[in-house]
């Protein structure tokens, strides 16, 4: 029988997790499924499962680590959001806005419910106007709080494995040298940039493309969509990473 080479020895969990946290955005993307794959074994390290989780991040690694949980260890999961602090992201608000329905959504992985719950956020966020007519104008968007948009665009960004958000859609589109007739079909978008919810025409899932969620309204072209990838609170995101 050929001896065991390290190599092949199975890592422990907390050897795992270090590599998972720490590796390069490369590495840490190779290591998803396998992470998944210990579930169980993340949930006997129990509340030290969350040593050193920054709740002011947008740490992904952590944000899957929870989806994990709540995909096959709920109960686990359960017992850690009793715990005060929660240990989740913390979402502040110059607004008041309760962003616990919205976290709760993109934790369980109902991206439909969170992109509903993101529009109606940004209607809150862009006055009484805007919530009476149903929809934002691209002229609302400049006058939105930073601290909420940074707030929504970092669980957009935690809960998707960096993903979607905001952030994910800029970069994405500076990579396209800022072309949206380049930009949509890349995100899964129709190529005229043109986007509804009727069954079968967006993927809400993990395994949508990169810039694919929040949705943003291009019926009246591109003024909205870039009124939000121009907002000072990317700058401000760029500044904290």
């Amino acid at each position: 029988m050929a001896s065991e080479t390290p190599d092949s020895k199975i890592m422990s969990i907390e050897e795992l997790l270090e590599k998972f946290l720490s590796g390069s955005e490369r590495q840490k993307r190779r290591l998803i499924s396998e992470v998944e794959s210990r579930s169980k074994d993340l949930s006997e390290l129990g509340q030290n499962l969350l040593n050193g989780f920054d709740q002011e991040s947008d740490d992904w690694t952590m944000g899957w680590i929870l989806q994990i949980l709540n995909r096959h260890q709920q109960q686990f999961l359960s017992d850690l959001l009793k715990i005060k602090p929660l240990p989740w992201f913390v979402t502040p608000s110059s607004n008041g806005i309760d962003y616990e329905p919205l976290q709760k959504s993109l934790l369980e992985e109902r991206f439909e419910t969170a992109d509903r719950l993101t529009s109606e956020t940004l209607r809150k966020l862009a006055g009484d106007g805007a919530v009476s007519r149903g929809y934002v104008y691209f002229s609302e968007v400049a006058g939105m709080d930073v601290e909420d948009l940074v707030t929504i665009d970092r669980l957009w960004t935690a809960y998707s494995q960096g993903k979607f958000g905001f952030s994910a859609q800029a970069r994405l589109l500076e990579s396209l040298d800022g072309r949206y007739d380049k930009l949509w079909p890349r995100v899964g978008w129709k190529s005229d940039g043109i986007w509804t919810r009727y069954p079968n025409s967006f993927t809400w899932s993990l395994e949508a493309p990169e810039g694919h969620m929040p949705l943003v309204n291009q019926l009246r072209g591109v003024r909205l969509m870039d009124a939000y990838l121009t907002h000072p609170f990317l700058k401000a995101r760029k500044l904290k990473a």
